[in-house]
């Protein structure tokens, strides 16, 4: 079978190494280089690289990797388009294009940075010091305020937030977020929606704000190219999927990651992280390598445990969560979190280093089984319909 991966991302890439090496895969990706996003914050702050070029992750696998940026799809035909004009055929497409940051507000694309743009921006910072405004109260621009005052004492860094930093915490959690943005100097601006960037401020519902430099930080957002492709969508532009990850309207399609709008049970529509997108890449290549061997497929599970924050090299918190990804009264802060943290963005870079050697080996927490799977005894779930289903609730980050 002629598999083709698109996206080289945590779920492009959990998904490419899993699956069976007896089919042909290849790997369309715009760079040559495996980035850990989860580590850009860290990178705007100084660290050296937070990228592995893909020939060492894909060394020994079959793995064939095109470099391009994906232009198009024609699902009817079945074909990748790229921007460069070539056509690549497929069996089965495994869509894993992610997200990147929502840069819609005004201004924002011509005067602020994104994590994205992380080499940059600390290119911008190290030249001299002024005003530094972080935008966005999620982890990660509360992650990023922190890293970057801790970093460059020389600026001053404020964080405009439409709600209280880190709001998805518990109240512990976030009495150590502001205690921990107070101790480095970090100016908090709560209750402001921003309306637009200038080239020395920020337009907002409670009033200008000087900035000479902004660093966005806002929801994330994913390509339109799903949509404009016909795949059925939700009002996000995330694919809708089955309980195996498979297109509702394209059943040689499978969507994972970021991309994909995954129904958990107990917990809603899935969170837009690498937490949950590569256990959804990871089931979804073993799916698509079940049911190439005429084996049955079984619907995702999944449970979230915790939610990790960084707040700088030396602090940070571990919130724990309920199966549904809501705050239990219960963190760890400090340095132990610091160093829980690291692990676990150490452990997924590994996790893809040991899926290259041993296909099939990484492992994430499992939910129970849905009930219409249960009372089926777990058998190969109906094919989708060739219509988009009806509009389901949409997750948030």
């Amino acid at each position: 079978m002629n598999i083709v991966v698109i996206g080289a991302g945590y779920a492009g890439m959990t998904a490419a190494l899993r699956l069976d090496r007896r089919h042909r895969i290849t790997l369309v990706t715009a760079d040559e280089h495996f980035t850990q996003r989860i580590r850009l914050h860290e990178l705007a702050a100084g660290r050296p690289s937070v990228t592995v070029p893909l020939a060492e992750l894909t060394r020994g696998t079959g793995i064939v990797t095109v470099t391009a940026r994906v232009s198009g799809l024609d699902p009817e035909a079945k074909l990748v388009r790229t921007a460069d004009g070539r056509k690549i055929p497929y069996d089965t497409l495994v869509y894993a294009l992610g997200s990147r940051t929502d840069v819609s507000t005004p201004g924002v694309t011509e005067h602020a940075y994104t994590a994205e743009t992380a080499a940059e921006l600390r290119a911008r910072l190290d030249s001299r010091g002024g005003d530094l405004v972080v935008v966005g109260g999620g982890l990660t621009g509360v992650e990023l305020a922190a890293e970057l005052a801790e970093a460059y004492p020389a600026w001053r860094v404020g964080l405009v937030t439409e709600t209280e930093p880190g709001a998805g915490l518990s109240a512990r959690g976030r009495d150590h977020v502001a205690g921990t943005m107070a101790r480095l100097g970090v100016s908090g601006h709560p209750g402001a929606r921003v309306t637009a960037v200038e080239p020395d401020r920020l337009r907002t519902t409670r009033g200008d704000i000087p900035a000479d430099v902004v660093v966005w930080a806002g929801a994330f957002t994913v390509p339109a190219l799903a949509a404009e492709a016909g795949l059925a969508v939700d009002e996000r532009g995330r694919a809708r999927v089955d309980g195996t990850l498979r297109s509702v309207s394209h059943p040689d399609v499978y969507v994972v990651g970021d991309a994909a709008a995954v129904e958990i049970p107990g917990a809603g529509v899935s969170r837009m992280s690498c937490a949950v997108g590569m256990p959804i890449a990871a089931h979804a290549a073993d799916v698509v390598n079940a049911r190439a061997a005429g084996r049955t497929a079984r619907p995702f599970r999944f449970r979230y445990l915790i939610q990790c924050v960084s707040l700088g090299r030396r602090d940070g918190v571990i919130q724990l969560v309920r199966r549904d990804d809501s705050p239990l009264d219960l963190i760890l802060a400090g340095r132990t979190a610091a160093w829980v943290k690291e692990q676990v963005c150490r452990f997924t870079l590994g996790s893809l280093r040991v899926e290259r050697r041993r296909p099939g080996t990484y492992l994430w927490p499992k939910g129970p089984a849905p009930a219409d799977a249960r009372a089926r005894g777990g058998d190969e779930p109906p094919a989708p319909p060739l219509v988009p289903e009806a509009t389901r609730r949409s997750g948030d980050r």
